[in-house]
């Protein structure tokens, strides 16, 4: 078995494709409105005044050196499978250089795309109408990224905004193109001088999967799996979290409460990420045995099983994002809160979760996902239409914009309760996805005021 594990391996990384083709949960924005709207530390706190990126850089960029340099340490010692980053790319303060050259010393050091836009914006909370000078998608997004219908609304510099806006914003913001081709194998300009190595699993010839490794955490499963297929090690959720929360705090001891919450906002993005159970596990509903079974079959020429799994899982990933997506976005539409806002907003949860830590995107958030992957895998399965799900000559990602995916599902699902079913399982997502995002809130700010 062992001499065979390097083969399937490749087809098993093959695998986490699937996975790629969409974001962890829709809408970060309007789910983190809904959250920390139930946090008085940030619905409650003073209006702030946007500022561009390069007036942070400039006026903070020797904290800014020791501070980046810190999460490289924290890194190496924390992170399993963790590269390096290369001397050249370490930001070092330099007040003679342009705000361009500067800022593009910044984005190296982080290790993300060269071309990510840190424009001034909000996503406007979709339960309210708010106007505002309309930005174009351009101006926000990244190409490649996939996000195409959101509406984005234009910050001057100095211009007073409510810091709930700030941070909601922000935590849908890495999902417009900043991971993207970070890989030395990737199809960009930048890919090669960052030191990360080649794409862990998926294809570097499609743009949007190369940002899947640093959205996605396998951090628990069997561990046959980690030595037929070791890549799966290498995701980075962890780290973007920590830079960004460090970052966070240096911005807001040192004046800067826009990108205090800005950075918060992006932070937490990493963390919700990892409440979605298809960003937790690699193959929800399957068991390591299956898994190896029909990488086995497939590397002996009997592809149809390992492609019918490609398609059904991808078919249930991003059934459950629409379904999650929809109703949220529905109940913005008729200003009704159901059962994902209440969930949302439920604080009980809270005071149950151990307390904060490092490592709490491992053994607190990915864990309780990985838990989940099942019973929710389930009602994905009982609850939708058997061509969406169950039908491996139907590929959703290719149809999704045909499907009218409430009307589809009906008000009782497949079969009677199925749909309530559902919403409960996704519900308990949310609920966790509230809970933790609070709690990393409460994390950041909380050091800052020590």
């Amino acid at each position: 078995m062992r001499r065979n594990l390097p083969r399937i391996a490749a087809v098993i990384l093959t695998l986490t494709l699937a996975t790629t083709a969409a974001r962890a949960w829709s809408d970060h924005g309007m789910a983190t409105y809904r959250v920390l709207s139930a946090l008085p530390e940030v619905a409650a706190a003073a209006p702030v005044a946007a500022e561009p990126l390069a007036d942070f850089l400039r006026a903070e960029e020797a904290q800014i050196e020791a501070t980046l340099a810190q999460t490289q340490t924290w890194a190496a010692g924390r992170l399993e499978a963790y590269p390096p980053l290369p001397a050249a790319l370490r930001f070092v303060a330099d007040p003679a250089r342009s705000d361009g050259a500067r800022q593009l010393a910044f984005l190296r050091a982080l290790r993300v795309a060269l071309d990510a836009r840190f424009a001034l914006y909000v996503q406007p909370d979709r339960w309210l109408d708010v106007q505002g000078s309309e930005l174009p998608v351009a101006a926000v997004v990244t190409p490649g990224s996939g996000v195409l219908d959101h509406r984005f609304l234009a910050l001057q510099p100095g211009e007073q905004v409510a810091p709930l806006a700030v941070v909601a914003s922000a935590a849908d913001e890495p999902d417009y193109g900043l991971d993207i081709g970070i890989w030395t194998d990737s199809r960009t300009p930048w890919g090669k001088e960052m030191g990360m190595g080649p794409l862990p699993f998926g294809n570097p010839a499609l743009v949007f999967a190369t940002q899947a490794p640093m959205h996605m955490g396998f951090y628990h499963e069997d561990r046959i799996l980690y030595l037929a297929a070791p890549q799966l090690r290498r995701t980075y959720p962890q780290l973007r979290h920590h830079q960004f929360a460090a970052l966070a705090q240096l911005a807001f001891r040192s004046g800067h409460p826009y990108w205090g919450w800005r950075f918060t906002g992006l932070a937490l993005h990493y963390l919700q990420d990892l409440t979605q159970p298809y960003h937790a596990t690699v193959m929800p509903g399957a068991s390591t045995l299956r898994m190896l079974g029909i990488s086995v079959l497939a590397k002996l020429g009997m592809q149809r099983p390992w492609d019918e799994a490609i398609v059904l899982l991808s078919n249930r990933h991003l059934a459950a994002e629409a379904f999650q997506s929809d109703l949220i976005r529905e109940a913005a539409r008729v200003r009704r809160a159901g059962a994902i806002e209440t969930a949302l907003q439920d604080v009980r949860r809270d005071g149950t979760l151990p307390a904060w830590s490092d490592d709490a995107l491992r053994t607190q958030v990915s864990a309780r996902a990985h838990a989940a992957a099942p019973a929710l895998n389930d009602a994905v399965l009982a609850a939708l239409p058997d061509r969406l799900v169950l039908d491996p000559g139907f590929d959703y990602g290719v149809h999704e914009r045909e499907v009218d995916l409430l009307r589809e599902i009906g008000p009782q699902g497949k079969t009677p309760g199925s749909r309530a079913a559902l919403e409960a399982a996704i519900a308990d997502r949310m609920a966790d996805f509230g809970a933790f995002t609070r709690a990393a809130v409460r994390a950041i700010v909380g050091e800052v005021r020590r």
